[in-house]
């Protein structure tokens, strides 16, 4: 449940076309429900109730659980109504999810599994979210973000392959750089590229480094000290290969952003 089905359910209740009775049966369920096989140590512990608080339901994080872990959580957040996002899951995970929700949008590259709400949010076309890599190579990152920007009911714009060794490339593309509402930039090697883009334009700017590089990237702590390092201020950094974060905190970004604008008389 999310927060404007709750928002709905108590209308009807004040209505009087939903019985309390039926409300609270609704709203009986956990806010955290335990996943076990038979009497062991629960597996998981789904925190319903995200949606509620946050405005963005729990994600599954595949790594580390078995293809049947990640199925039955993904079945309990399914039931909810409001489908799911599962990131960085291999291919047998994959086909697991992919038998049992034959609905799924399934990403090899971005290794994403994604299933639609029931009501689907609709994205705010004048306001989007701008996913820009440096290379090829750095694509994986960029489309987990793209992906889990557009799970999350925004509007998603892609430009890719821009990095500094051919930086006439992104300073073509001023204009789209200038009308998002807010960049990820995405960037392996010396990780310059966020740098770039934050001295061209005053939207804000979410680096992500990657681990694309040779030996002295250090599987990418040298773009992360590079980004961290940015000389171009208000450049903000997440962690190496983390597209997943990069998403949501632009999601945050466009929330308040919403907040603001529909506080204003």
């Amino acid at each position: 449940m999310n927060a404007d089905l709750l928002r709905s359910l108590l209308r009807e209740v004040a209505e009087g076309t939903v019985d309390p009775a039926e409300a609270l049966r609704r709203l009986s369920w956990s806010p955290v429900e335990e996943l076990s096989k038979g009497d062991e140590t629960p597996f998981a512990r789904i925190d319903h109730h995200r949606a509620i608080r946050q405005g963005v339901p729990e994600v599954v994080f595949c790594p580390g659980k078995t293809a049947d872990e990640v199925v039955a959580i993904c079945t309990r957040l399914a039931a909810r109504g409001n489908g799911f996002l599962a990131t960085r899951a291999d291919e047998a995970t994959a086909t697991a999810v992919r038998n049992a929700f034959p609905s799924v949008h399934s990403d090899r590259r971005a290794r994403t599994l994604h299933l639609a709400a029931d009501k689907p949010i609709e994205p705010d076309p004048a306001r989007f979210t701008l996913v820009v890599s440096a290379g090829t190579g750095d694509l994986p990152v960029a489309d987990e973000a793209a992906i889990t920007a557009r799970a999350l009911g925004h509007r998603v714009e892609r430009l890719y392959d821009v990095g500094v060794a051919g930086i006439h490339r992104v300073l073509r593309e001023s204009e789209l750089l200038s009308s998002a509402g807010v960049l990820i930039v995405v960037a392996g090697m010396e990780g310059a590229l966020p740098s770039v883009v934050g001295g061209l334009v005053a939207t804000p700017v979410i680096a992500v480094p990657t681990s694309v590089g040779y030996g002295a990237a250090f599987g990418g702590i040298a773009a992360l000290l590079g980004m961290l390092n940015s000389c171009a201020a208000g450049v903000t950094v997440v962690n190496i290969d983390n597209g997943f974060g990069a998403a949501m905190a632009a999601d945050r970004i466009h929330r308040a952003a919403a907040t603001r604008t529909n506080a204003l008389p």
